[in-house]
């Protein structure tokens, strides 16, 4: 079955399409964990933790659930950014950008920002809370960049997801990187 039917169905109350959906989605919630928690350095856990987290979270949410497939995975780009990030915060990771020198986003490896973690906690609230920042600006290159560094989805993948030419998402790429770039550099230069 089609996955935005199984969704619909499963949005109207019917259980076995919701488990139905669970079994069609797990691998691609799987990998996206994976993917994340490899390349972050993260000490969440396993995938498994972080999908059944990011699953529980897109079944409680009231009303909001998914409506196609392309909402599913901006939708769990997002949940996976505010778990980890919240996984972060209650480490206890708040004297941000002490010490971190800016670098350029032009010299990081695809996907894009990977290094700007590198494990560390005080660079992930900083990409938060640019990423913040650039959802004001624009909520379009917002989105890509979450589908592309939290969901860990390639231009190809993103543009099936997002129906849109890989050419134009690059573009677009690209200017989600200069306005991270600059927002961090400038973050930097006015933390004491």
């Amino acid at each position: 079955m089609d996955t935005t039917l199984l969704i619909a169905a499963a949005r109207a109350g019917d259980k076995a399409a919701e488990a139905r959906l669970f079994q069609a989605l797990y691998a691609d919630l799987h990998r996206m964990a994976q993917h994340h928690l490899v390349r972050s350095g993260s000490d969440i856990g396993h995938a498994q933790s972080l999908v059944h987290e990011v699953y529980l979270r897109l079944a409680n949410a009231a009303g909001e659930g998914p409506h196609d497939r392309r909402h599913f995975f901006a939708l769990a780009s997002r949940a996976m950014r505010q778990i980890v990030v919240d996984h972060v915060r209650r480490r206890g990771a708040v004297k941000r950008g002490e010490g971190i020198a800016p670098m350029s986003l032009d010299e990081v490896r695809e996907p894009a920002l990977s290094a700007v973690l590198a494990g560390q906690d005080d660079d992930l609230l900083q990409l938060d809370a640019a990423l913040a920042r650039l959802e004001r600006f624009d909520d379009g290159l917002a989105r890509l960049v979450e589908l592309h560094f939290f969901g860990g989805l390639g231009f190809t993948e993103m543009a099936s997801v997002l129906e849109r030419s890989e050419r134009s998402l690059k573009r677009d790429w690209r200017k989600a990187k200069a306005f991270l770039y600059r927002d961090l550099a400038h973050e930097s230069a006015s933390t004491p």
